[in-house]
């Protein structure tokens, strides 16, 4: 199975440019020399080099101009004194180089790394020296660099993909965008990724959630002064493990009043099972009570599968007021169609001013509609959504993940969660999260609709709507990751997923019963 980012918990985010900045701060205003900093950086990458492959075999270094390079040259050097086989390949010509990264490239031709320059290799040397090497290192282009990467960096990036080689990345892979995650052209696809001074967003979501392997961060012991360059983060990185507090202790005198009653309005004919699910998640993520109002004919497959529901069939919107007056939670949308059921549908939970999570249909509909903006609601939109929603297309959407969500929430209010790798939730506070964890099994019908579910029953729990969709997002992933590892992930059904609700749930449950009891 594919490896997820390592972090701390609630990791502060930083767009590329202010890492730069924090960098310079460091060097100009905390007297930190540039060349000891690139050192400290090669030293960490190297010893998680060796951690992740003790016995790398053959290293083959690619690098570039700039910081970038020379901290590839550094891992060079680090690898030579280790006794490794190892060699650099330079791929921007060695001429180019001043600074700290000229003062690199001496230190590995001083340690005895071979470094061969791309100018002087004859055709087909880069294809012998890959097929004869067993770990690439990836130091071509830095955060500096935006858009698509050109020659000679396109094509040998393409070759260090077409070899499935293992490779780390020394502080992103080159050609991502490590602000938006986004990439224009080739991009190195990393097993590992080590990054320095500030984490950065577009390793955790958009195309950077599926390239950068496992994520390390190294603050290389610059925590401390670099909070004082003034550099704001633009998001934080959330985690189950860390928002699972937000959940409050169960009491052992606890009844099903206190936990929410969700209501899950979805399911026209054809997509009745979008309705099931919803509500089947909204109920293993323990809300007390759970109502689905759907199609007729699907009340007998909705009661066969969870018997503990309360199932409505109605034929026209007029029917719903009543059981939303009953409910606290509204979840609308799944598999509910833009026809005129649907439509009657979305129109009476916008006028019933509860708090609802509007999901597929519901968002496709209010697409049509003239903005309005309210504080009520929870859009939980995948980029095809988000586009209809903005009125532009996808990839404009995954150009820019955290800006596109932002876009929606300023137009919309509420809270805003964009789907996809690197899941992005935006509120009205400012400080935006992107959470970590999931992987390649959800991508298959229906694992939103278990989403929206999780999210009406935490709603029903939690007064605060963008925690609220914080700890779903969470939870959702770390139970479509418990039942990977469980089932694999090829072949993940949202129903998997609905059935390790529970079990990650019971991971963290605490039950307080007021006093303390002694073992007889």
């Amino acid at each position: 199975m594919p490896t997820r980012p390592a972090h701390s918990l609630s990791e502060a985010l930083f767009s590329a440019d202010s890492v730069r900045a924090m960098d310079r701060y460091l060097i100009d205003r905390q007297g930190v020399d540039g060349f000891e900093l690139m050192q400290s950086a090669a030293r960490s990458a190297f010893r998680q080099l060796i951690k992740r492959w003790p016995a790398p075999g053959v290293v083959l270094v690619f690098c570039g101009a700039g910081n970038n390079g020379g901290d590839g040259y550094l891992v060079a050097a680090n690898a030579q004194r280790h006794g490794l086989s190892v060699e650099c390949i330079a791929v921007a010509p060695v001429a180019s180089l001043q600074g700290d990264a000229l003062k690199a490239l001496n230190k590995a031709r001083s340690d005895g790394v071979v470094i061969a320059e791309l100018s002087e290799l004859a055709e087909g040397d880069i294809e012998r020296k890959l097929g004869a090497a067993d770990l690439v290192v990836d130091a071509l282009l830095g955060t500096g660099v935006t858009g698509a990467p050109r020659a000679p960096f396109a094509d040998i990036i393409r070759q260090i993909n077409a070899t499935a080689l293992p490779v780390l990345a020394v502080d992103l892979p080159s050609g991502l965008n490590a602000t938006t995650g986004a990439a224009d052209g080739e991009v190195i696809q990393a097993e590992l990724t080590v990054t320095f001074i500030g984490a950065k967003v577009g390793l955790y979501t958009g195309v950077g959630a599926g390239v950068c392997g496992t994520v390390v961060f190294d603050a290389l012991d610059a925590g401390h002064d670099v909070t004082q360059s003034g550099e704001q983060p633009i998001a934080r990185l959330q985690e189950w493990q860390g928002c699972q507090r937000w959940l409050s202790p169960r009491l052992l005198n606890a009844h099903k009043g206190q936990f929410g009653h969700v209501l899950v309005v979805a399911g026209d004919r054809g997509f009745g099972g979008a309705g099931i699910m919803a509500a089947e998640a909204a109920s293993r993520a323990g809300a007390g009570l759970v109502s689905l109002a759907t199609r007729p004919e699907h009340v007998t497959a909705a009661l066969a599968r969870c018997p503990w529901l309360m199932v409505h069939g109605l034929i026209h919107g007029s029917e719903l007021p009543a059981l939303l007056a009953k409910a606290d939670v509204v979840v609308c949308g799944p598999g509910m169609g833009q026809l005129a059921w649907g439509q009657q549908m979305l129109q009476q939970v916008l006028a019933s001013g509860k708090p609802r999570v509007l999901d597929a249909d519901a968002l496709n509909l209010m697409a049509g509609r003239v903005p309005v903006t309210a504080n009520e609601h929870i859009l939980t939109p995948h980029p095809g959504e988000a586009a209809r929603l903005l009125g532009c297309d996808v990839r404009e959407v995954e150009s820019d993940r955290l800006a596109a969500a932002r876009r929606i929430q300023s137009i919309w209010g509420g809270v805003v969660l964009l789907k996809g790798a690197g899941t992005v939730v935006v509120g009205d506070r400012g400080l935006s999260s992107v959470i970590a964890g999931g992987n390649p099994g959800m991508a298959t019908g229906g694992m939103g609709d278990v989403l929206s579910g999780i999210i009406g029953a935490l709603l029903g729990q939690v007064a605060d709507p963008e925690r609220v969709t914080v700890m779903s997002a969470a939870l959702h992933l770390a139970a479509a990751d418990h039942a990977a590892k469980e089932f694999g992930y090829m072949g993940l059904t949202p129903a998997d997923v609905i059935d390790a609700l529970p079990r990650v749930l019971s991971k963290t449950e605490r039950v307080y019963s007021g006093h303390d009891r002694e073992e007889l």
